[in-house]
């Protein structure tokens, strides 16, 4: 009998308890033959609390879990084209819904034995309206195999290989119009895709030129203070020369004097010799 796929056998693993996941793999990984995949199955992540609750409604409640997720792509392709009052229906209706299949999972999951927290509850609700509005979101939930909880709006693109465990699920096409509605959708979108870029232009060049206007006064306010400054220090400087020659001429002036003073020194210096020698030789007489 061949080996089942790491997909088909992560499916199962993660439909398991929590508490039992660990030895449940290391039985699936010795039933297998291909060493390869038996390494692989090892390698399994442990999925937290929240993710194996999604996964076990997922496995268990595929019916109810694919329907919600068939209404919810329905509903991303149809939401472009209604109104404020209709969208807003929508969002207290998709939350009505996304609370209500928490609820039927987190209620599956206490039938098994497990104790669900209201934090738990919560994860769970977060991952199923991640689900309801990314389409990757959605794969990855309706594999049964996430590894952890998810978060709407918050890490899109998707990283399966984080998220998923077993290799990445193969995507969920999204469902298709009625032909006779296609290309007018399409033709709609196109035309809302064109306003809503140029409305995006013209926000950007508004908020660029804003921009420039502020830097022009922001710019001309530091050239009037650093001319002014300018201004100031030139005066300092005008100061500081004057102040210069004075002190030059000061000292040139007191080198004369000096020079002068040196020269009386040297003549005082030789009258005292002169008198010493005269009274030498009035005593020695």
């Amino acid at each position: 009998m061949a080996d089942p796929s790491l997909a088909e056998v992560a499916a199962e693993l993660y439909a398991v308890a929590p508490a039992d996941f660990i030895a449940e793999r290391k039985a699936r990984s010795e039933q297998v033959e291909d060493r390869e995949l038996a390494a692989q199955i090892k390698a399994l992540r442990k999925p937290s609390i929240a993710a194996w609750v999604v996964n076990l409604f997922a496995s268990e409640r595929a019916d109810r879990l694919g329907q919600a997720l068939q209404l919810a792509a329905e509903l991303r392709e149809a939401q472009e084209d209604l109104d404020a009052k209709t969208l807003s229906k929508l969002g207290r209706d998709r939350r009505a819904l996304t609370s209500q299949l928490a609820r039927e999972a987190a209620s599956l999951a206490s039938s098994r034995g497990a104790r669900i927290t209201d934090s738990t509850v919560e994860a769970v609700q977060q991952t199923i309206t991640a689900a309801f509005f990314d389409p990757d979101a959605a794969t990855a939930v309706a594999s049964g195999r996430l590894v952890r909880e998810l978060e709407p709006s918050s890490e899109f693109p998707l990283d399966f290989d984080a998220a998923v465990g077993g290799g990445t699920p193969e995507r969920t096409p999204p469902p298709s119009p009625p032909a006779d509605e296609v290309r007018a959708r399409r033709e709609q979108k196109e035309a809302e895709k064109a306003v809503h870029a140029a409305e995006r232009d013209l926000e950007r060049t508004e908020r660029a030129h804003a921009k420039a206007g502020k830097e022009r006064e922001s710019a001309a306010s530091r050239a009037d203070q650093f001319e002014a400054e300018v201004e100031e220090l030139e005066g300092e400087l005008a100061r500081a020369r004057a102040g210069a020659e004075k002190a030059r001429a000061a000292v040139d002036e007191a080198t004369d004097r000096a020079a002068a003073a040196a020269e009386d020194v040297r003549s005082a210096e030789a009258a005292v010799a002169t008198a010493r020698s005269a009274l030498e030789r009035l005593g020695g007489s």
